[in-house]
């Protein structure tokens, strides 16, 4: 098994396929091969006749903390960018494009990338222990995989607004009044409560809960497509930005950042 394979761990539970995020050194930031990986392990299972729900789960601390900035913060501007980050991007858009169910199971940490990640699911069970939010801004950017998109289609736009602009975040208790999520349960029982719901899922008509998937989809997504677009050319010209360069470096080497907006 490779380094990479090794931070998604699969697992198949009857007609439940499980991929489970595999980093907790790093609170499982969403790097790009953990991406790749996850990409590989959910598309090998919709294609396989024998799943028919899927579960993405993290580790009890955090689902997934964030994008990897590493991987960004020494990018030299937008164009760089974009070639850099465009595929990467658009993982999070393949996860949305999957045939069959998809479960996010949320505790702890789920921000930036990982709030995308578990947003891009069909539904979110979270353990009281769950914390959502955007807080892109306070490095010097804006959500890049869907975030300004799927956040306002599921919560409003003032809302999203609120956390988008200023980072805060959401608990457990908050997401589920806002309809961001499903339910929420204890943290001891959360992945057993997943599988659960999706051998429940999985009894019925797999045709059927695939349709079902296509036509609550075709509600929110009309125009997802180019929200998507828009929102991702807007994160690449940050990187043409002073401030996307302080707010990075600030968060690398652990200090505030000093914006003067340039």
């Amino acid at each position: 098994m490779n380094a990479a394979a090794s931070e998604v761990l699969v697992e198949r539970d009857g007609a439940v396929g499980i991929a489970t995020l595999n980093r907790p050194q790093a609170l499982n930031a969403l790097s790009m091969p953990l991406m790749k990986a996850l990409i590989d392990a959910l598309e090998t299972f919709d294609a396989d006749s024998s799943i028919r729900v899927m579960i993405v789960a993290g580790s009890p601390r955090a689902f997934a903390a964030g994008a990897d900035i590493n991987e960004m913060k020494d990018l030299a501007d937008a164009k760089a960018a974009e070639a850099a980050m465009a595929e990467h991007l658009g993982r999070w858009d393949r996860i949305g494009r999957l045939k069959k169910p998809v479960i996010a199971a949320v505790s702890g940490f789920a921000l930036g990338g990982g709030c995308e990640l578990a947003m891009a699911c069909d539904l979110i069970l979270a353990s009281e222990t769950a914390v959502f939010g955007q807080p892109e801004i306070l490095i010097g950017v804006i959500p890049g995989a869907g975030g300004t998109q799927r956040l306002t289609k599921a919560v409003g736009k003032s809302l999203a607004m609120d956390l988008v602009l200023t980072g805060r975040r959401l608990t457990a208790r908050e997401a589920l009044a806002a309809g961001l999520v499903a339910r929420v349960l204890a943290p001891e029982v959360l992945l057993d409560e997943a599988k659960k719901l999706a051998r429940e899922i999985a009894k019925g008509s797999p045709l059927a809960a695939q349709a079902a998937k296509a036509a609550a989809n075709a509600a929110v997504d009309r125009q997802l497509d180019a929200g998507l677009s828009r929102e991702r050319q807007l994160f690449y010209t940050l990187f043409d930005t002073q401030d996307q360069k302080e707010g990075m470096r600030a968060f690398a080497e652990k200090r505030v950042p000093k914006f003067e907006g340039k």
